[in-house]
C-alpha cells in the first residue's frame, strides 16, 4: 500500500488539475452559470363534438405538422342531414327566384285572356239586362219582374268578374310585394346558416394538429365514444422552448431581457444551443419576511426564462441543462 500511495496522490492531483482546468475553460470568471430544465407547452387535443372514433393516424413520438389530420369521427348521420338541408336550401332559393322574377309571360297572357273573356260575358249580360228593362217598361207580358231581377243579378255578377280578373292581372304585372321577397330572403339565409352549421359539424369530425409538435401520448383508440371533454392526444409543441432557471437576488441586476445565453446539455456538451433571456420575474419565488437581514435578502431567487432556438430539436421536455450568461463580473 505504501508503494501505491504516491501514485494515488499523483493521480488525484492530476484529476483535480484537469477538473480545475475544465472549469476555468468553461467559466473564465466573467459569466453567470445557472441550472434549470427544459420547458415546453403542451396541448390536450379533443374532438369538438360527440361521436365514435373511426381513425387515429398518429402514434406516440410522431412529429405532426400544423393542420395535419390525426383523427376522425363517424360523421355519416351528419352528412345525411347536410344533404337533406342542401335540398331544402335549393328549394328555398328557387322560391325566392320565382318571387323576384314575377309572373311568366304565359301567365300574364292567360290573365289578359281571362279579362277579355269576362269583359265579353259582361257586355252580353248587360245587353240582356237592358233589353229586359225596355220590355218591362212597355207593360209587355213577355217578361216579368222576376226576369228583370235575374237579368240585373247576372249583369252584376259578370261586371264583378271583370273587376276580379282585372285585379288578378294587375297583381301579376306588379309582381311580389317587397315584404314577401324580404321574408323569403330571410328564410333562405336561415336555411343556408343551418346548412353551414351542419357542414361545420361534419368538418369537426376531423381532429387536426393546431401547431407543429410531437405526440406525447395517445389516450383513445378507434371505436371509443368521445365527447368534447375527453382528450384524445397530448401534443408537445416544438416551439417555443425555454429553460426555466432561478437567479439569486444578488445576481438579478446583472441580467437583462434580450441578453444572449448559451444552453449546454449533458448529452451534447460540445453542441451548445443559442438562447436569449426572455422573461425575468419581478417577484421572488418565496414570500419574504417583513424584516430581513442582508443575508436573508440574498437568499431569495427569481424565475428567469431563457428562450432557445432549438432548430435541431435536441432538447426534450424536463431535460436538465446548464445556462451560461456572459455577464460582467461583480466588482
Amino acid at each position: 500500500m505504501k508503494k501505491f500511495l504516491p501514485i494515488l496522490v499523483i493521480a488525484a492531483l492530476a484529476a483535480g488539475g484537469w477538473y480545475w482546468w475544465r472549469q476555468y475553460e468553461a467559466d473564465p470568471g466573467d459569466g453567470l452559470r445557472l441550472y434549470g430544465n427544459v420547458d415546453i407547452r403542451q396541448i390536450a387535443l379533443a374532438f369538438d363534438g360527440t361521436g365514435r372514433i373511426t381513425e387515429l393516424l398518429a402514434e406516440e413520438g410522431d412529429e405532426v405538422q400544423a393542420g395535419a389530420v390525426i383523427g376522425r369521427l363517424d360523421t355519416r348521420a351528419l352528412e345525411l342531414q347536410a344533404k337533406a338541408q342542401e335540398a331544402a336550401v335549393e328549394a328555398q332559393r328557387q322560391s325566392l327566384l320565382e318571387l323576384r322574377d314575377g309572373a311568366r309571360p304565359e301567365e300574364i297572357a292567360q290573365a289578359r285572356a281571362q279579362v277579355a273573356s269576362s269583359e265579353a260575358s259582361a257586355r252580353l249580360t248587360n245587353l240582356h239586362r237592358d233589353r229586359v228593362a225596355r220590355l218591362i217598361t212597355t207593360d209587355s207580358s213577355a217578361v216579368s219582374q222576376l226576369d228583370m231581377d235575374r237579368a240585373i243579378a247576372e249583369a252584376d255578377a259578370a261586371n264583378a268578374l271583370v273587376d276580379q280578373s282585372s285585379a288578378a292581372l294587375d297583381l301579376l304585372l306588379a309582381g311580389s310585394r317587397p315584404e314577401v321577397i324580404a321574408a323569403a330572403e330571410a328564410q333562405l339565409r336561415s336555411a343556408e346558416a343551418q346548412l353551414e352549421y351542419l357542414r361545420y359539424q361534419v368538418s369537426q369530425g376531423e381532429l387536426q394538429a393546431p401547431s407543429d409538435g410531437v405526440v406525447r401520448s395517445r389516450q383513445r383508440e378507434p371505436g371509443d365514444i368521445v365527447t368534447a371533454q375527453l382528450p384524445v392526444y397530448a401534443l408537445a409543441l416544438t416551439q417555443p422552448k425555454w429553460i426555466r432557471v432561478y437567479v439569486r437576488e444578488a445576481d438579478l441586476g446583472r441580467i437583462k431581457p434580450g441578453m444572449e445565453a448559451s444552453v449546454i446539455s449533458d448529452s451534447q456538451p460540445d453542441a451548445p444551443v443559442t438562447g436569449r433571456v426572455g422573461y425575468i420575474s419581478s417577484v421572488a419565488e418565496f414570500t419574504p419576511k417583513s424584516v430581513q437581514t442582508e443575508e436573508l435578502r440574498t437568499s431569495l431567487v427569481y424565475e428567469v426564462r431563457i428562450i432557445v432556438e432549438d432548430a435541431d430539436d435536441s432538447l426534450r421536455l424536463g431535460q436538465p441543462v446548464t445556462v451560461r450568461l456572459p455577464v460582467e463580473p461583480v466588482s
